[in-house]
């Protein structure tokens, strides 16, 4: 059964198929990405783009595209299409597209008179490999098929020129050959499961146009270089498998290698099945560490949203293994209590205020997953005593617990929490002085981090540390609650609070150890579901604020500004739910189920099966960043399952 469904009679609406995207990873750093109708819209899409390490680890499109002919009776059908300068496409493929199916992995049939060619693709995991089944449903007339590829070999964040120092040269190589266009770069591998003729007609094809960059403010036209083409012959009934890789395959196991790596993905025939599968996208294995990618397709790993992610990408997936294994990696890198932004940074920057504490949090969720105290504290006691000591005796003076028992965050011209947009090298929110979150964070991080050591007997920590409870939690109810409002300061700085309606809030309510009252937790969730709840998440600020932007759209300067002034933050929905649950127990639980049933109406508009980076915060709740994001699908991932949970 095929969960992802598409109006048929659409595929071939350039409107309704260029805004559909699709996405796959090999779980190494590689991904293959495009449009539903395969005409690539963004310099990030592409058919191998991998991590490649003479460049410092940093992705490169290697192979951009692969033209499909269907010839019969000396008459050519091309299924390729690209969209050229001034908006032309050439050739027109998608007029051929008769079905897509999306289960384990994509399947587009095209109809061609009475030829029926289906296409299936998927990445190797934990390899820098593509491969591409084409079956021959049904043809009346000896048939052959040609292959146009068309390389980039260049950095994701680039575009190519036509230029004289390309190396046209290839080597022949079983059943196809390789080509390593410059110097630096690994050799591209192109073979087939069937001997092909490989035609050598090396050429540019020139000002190649890439709508969504053209749409976001940046350089949009690239030059590509195609080596020349494959001719196979194929019988009815026949499939065909293409892989084009960093290492040389054994093309006669390649129709038994593609069944494998099929076999190993998950179904998507439920919403909660298809984002599990969106889920495995982010999970990284890496040089003996594990990470998450933060999004697809220009993010790495971001310290921060791996921990608010660990939760929903794992420890709902029941996959405790990665979640240990993340943890552990992450680890290593910390310093003085705190965590580097990005762990693989050459030089690592310590400007987050916040995702120690997230780390303890993810711990948090292990623990309740794993409830075995001993085990837990043994792993992870010595950080999470490193990372209280480190806030009451900073490094540096910008992140520091005050007498009063609260965290204060400060430095010029620097976010330190994570809404971390920046216009003309400052901040659009720079929250400096006590953020609410982070103080919720730290009373939750406090509590959680007494009870786990005194079940697992390490009474000298308990008695260290439980006297600040009661401090910190008088102080958060003195510096963030006042009687003339309903909801909660988002920051507060030398006594002066704002008051603008934010989702961090809502972090607060969430969490298994709060300060709030009972009435207190409901009166902020009553106001964030008047201001600033959506179908896609919550507002980063409420409508009715004067800095309030409700599109996404224009340069990056505009896109920026409305980053954390409106934009909506799908990730925030598990807080919303879970604080809106621990209120109204099983009485609220028809209210959020609605809320997460509205998240299903997405995954087939933007990114197949996954879920944007961000919203706009106007109806229709546009998907705008990132196609795929890691905190994204793990809230919703995370809210479906309390719902499920509580179905139970």
């Amino acid at each position: 059964m095929n969960y992802l469904k598409f109006d048929k009679e659409q595929l071939i609406n350039l409107e309704y198929s260029l805004d559909k995207e699709v996405l796959r990873s090999n779980r190494a750093g590689s991904y293959m990405s495009t449009t539903l109708n395969g005409c690539n819209t963004r310099k990030y899409h592409g058919l191998l783009v991998s991590p490649i390490q003479n460049f410092g680890g940093e992705k490169h499109v290697l192979l951009s595209s692969l033209d499909e002919t269907v010839i019969q009776n000396n008459a050519e059908f091309n299924l390729g299409i690209h969209r050229y300068k001034g908006g032309a496409y050439e050739p027109k493929g998608h007029k051929y597209i008769r079905n897509v199916e999306f289960n384990r992995i994509p399947k587009i049939t095209y109809r061609v008179g009475g030829v029926i060619l289906s296409k299936e693709r998927l990445l190797v995991e934990k390899e820098e490999t593509v491969l591409i089944r084409y079956t021959l449903e049904d043809a009346h007339t000896p048939t052959k098929l040609r292959f146009k590829p068309f390389l980039a070999f260049r950095n994701i964040h680039q575009l190519s020129k036509a230029n004289m120092f390309a190396n046209s040269k290839f080597n022949k190589a079983k059943h196809g050959i390789s080509i390593k266009l410059y110097e630096g770069y690994p050799e591209l591998f192109m073979q087939f499961s069937k001997k092909p003729e490989f035609i050598p007609v090396p050429d540019w094809y020139y000002n190649i146009e890439y709508l969504e960059e053209l749409k976001r403010g940046y350089e949009y036209l690239e030059d590509l270089f195609v080596p020349g083409y494959f001719e196979i012959p194929i019988n009815k009934g026949e499939s065909i498998v293409f892989a084009a890789g960093l290492n040389e395959t054994k093309t006669v196991s390649l129709k038994q290698r593609f069944t494998k790596e099929v076999n190993k993905r998950p179904g998507r025939d439920t919403f909660l099945t298809s984002l599990d599968n969106a889920a495995e996208q982010f999970i990284m294995h890496k040089q003996n560490e594990t990470d998450i990618i933060a999004g697809f397709p220009w993010y790495e790993s971001i310290t921060r949203q791996t921990f608010i992610s660990l939760p929903g990408l794992c420890i709902s997936l029941n996959d405790a293994y990665n979640c240990r294994q993340i943890l552990d990696t992450y680890i290593k890198y910390l310093k003085g209590g705190f965590f580097p932004d990005h762990i693989h940074s050459p030089k690592p920057v310590y400007h987050s205020a916040d995702s120690s504490l997230w780390f303890i949090w993810a711990v948090q969720q292990y623990f309740k997953q794993n409830p075995q105290p001993n085990e837990v504290w043994k792993k992870y006691g010595k950080a999470i005593e490193e990372i209280l000591e480190g806030y009451k005796k900073p490094t540096s003076n910008h992140i520091h617990l005050t007498r009063e028992g609260l965290i204060y965050a400060q430095k010029e011209n620097t976010a330190l929490t994570w809404m971390d947009s920046y216009v003309d090298g400052k901040p659009v929110v720079q929250r400096a002085g006590f953020p609410v979150e982070v103080n919720a964070l730290w009373f939750n991080a406090l509590c959680f981090s007494i009870d786990l050591a005194d079940l697992a007997g390490h009474y000298n920590f308990v008695e260290k540390w439980k006297s600040w409870v009661e401090k910190a939690g008088k102080a958060f109810l003195n510096t963030f609650l006042n009687q003339d409002h309903e909801h909660l300061a988002d920051v507060v700085n030398n006594g002066i609070a704002d008051w603008s309606v934010r989702p961090n809030m809502v972090i607060a309510a969430a969490m298994d150890y709060s300060p709030l009252s009972t009435e207190q937790k409901k009166s902020l969730l009553s106001v964030a579901k008047k201001k600033l709840l959506t179908s896609r998440g919550l507002r980063s600020l409420s409508p009715d604020h004067l800095r309030y932007k409700g599109i996404v759209d224009g340069g990056p300067r505009e896109r920026e500004m409305a980053m954390h002034q409106g934009a909506v933050h799908p990730w925030l929905i598990q807080f919303f739910a879970e604080g809106y649950l621990k209120i109204h127990k099983k009485g609220g639980l028809p209210f959020v189920k609605q809320i997460m049933e509205n998240f299903e109406d997405d995954i087939t508009e933007h990114c197949i099966g996954t879920m944007a980076e961000i919203y706009d915060g106007n109806p229709p709740h546009k998907a705008r960043g990132a196609i795929s994001m890691a905190w994204s699908v793990a809230g919703v991932v995370q809210a479906t399952h309390l719902v499920e949970n509580y179905k139970e």
